[in-house]
Formats: C-alpha cells, structure tokens, sequence
C-alpha cells in the first residue's frame, strides 16, 4: 500500500492538523507496516500558484508533474487541513491546482465531468478553531469540508472520511475534548485493502 501524507498547517508545531495527520499516519503503519509513505509539507516547501506553463522543462512544470505522480500513485492520501478563514489554506489549495488537471484525473463528457483518481481513500484531518459542524450555527460557513468533498468527488474520489477537532480556539478545554474525540476516532480507523 502506498501513503501520501499532506501536512498543510502554516502553523508547525502548534498545529493540531498537523498532530492529528501524523497520528493517522501512525495508526495506518501499526496496522500496515508493509505500507511506503511519502510526505509533502506544503507550508515548508510551499508549491507557487498554478500558473500556464508553455515548457515542459520549466520548474514549476517539473515540479506539477513531481506533485501530480505522487498522487496518482498514492492508494491513500492523509490530508492534514485546518480552517482558515472559513476555507483550506491556500498553500492546499495550490496542491488541489496541481492534481486537478482536465485529462489525468478529471474530464469532461457530453455526459458531463467524469473523475478518472477514483478507488483512492483519503482520510483529512481537519482543525477549526470554531464549532462548524452539520447543526451548528457556522454550518453554513464549513467552504473547508464541504469544497473537499466536492472537488475529491470531482476527481472520482468518494472513500473520503474526516477527522476533525472543532472548538480547539474556544478554551483549553474545549480543545482537550476535541484533541481527545479526534484520537479516539483515529483508533477506530482500520487500513482498507489496497
């Protein structure tokens, strides 16, 4: 099997994405140690912004052709994406610009769009300062979540699940139960088949 681990939190050690990623990780390789991980820090070594590129041997092409390899190979991606200002990070966002590219892993049809990444798991570890939830009152603020879900589903990946801590900026508390949920929820995931 073959990991992809994203880290996207601008934030280094006092992440708690960034915590809950590397716990997946952890939980994934006692159950797997046959699995190969490859990791990519994207606030460490950010990627530039999409941009046309007319030669192949450009950097920024080399460097989309490096990203967009990875994760076709990758039978699991564990995404590590907190909320910013409502969204994922742009340094994230700049990742989902390089694997989203018409022919290799979307295209369109008289039918419509048809994903061409399916039978990937992806398994996002997800941080919010607030509480944006199904049935809170910032539900309908949630453009992290829910635009995962759409442009994962874009590309023709439907096994998406997320671990989340909400409330981790509310008190210290509140941060202690959801560091405590997440963990618990990360023990109960069980490495698919590849």
């Amino acid at each position: 099997m073959k990991l992809l681990h994203i880290d996207s939190s601008a934030l280094g050690n006092h992440s708690v994405s960034r915590g809950l990623s590397a716990d997946i990780v952890a939980q994934i390789r006692r159950a797997r140690p046959d699995v190969t991980i490859r990791y990519r820090d994207l606030a460490a070594q950010p990627l530039p912004h999409w941009t046309p590129v007319a030669d192949a041997a450009d950097p920024a092409a080399v460097l989309g052709n490096e990203v967009m390899e990875e994760f076709l190979a990758a039978d699991v991606i564990v995404l590590g994406a907190p909320m910013y200002n409502f969204g994922i990070s742009s340094q994230l966002k700049a990742w989902i610009d390089r694997i989203a590219v018409a022919g290799k892993t979307f295209r369109y049809t008289a039918n419509g769009p048809e994903g061409l990444a399916g039978g990937k798991r992806v398994i996002v570890a997800s941080s919010r300062g607030g509480f944006y939830g199904e049935g809170t009152a910032g539900a309908a603020m949630d453009f992290q979540e829910n635009y995962l879900r759409a442009v994962l589903g874009f590309l023709g990946i439907t096994d998406v699940e997320f671990v989340r801590a909400e409330g981790v900026a509310v008190s210290a508390e509140h941060k202690e139960r959801a560091l405590a949920a997440a963990k618990e929820a990360i023990g109960t995931l069980l490495p698919k088949a590849a």
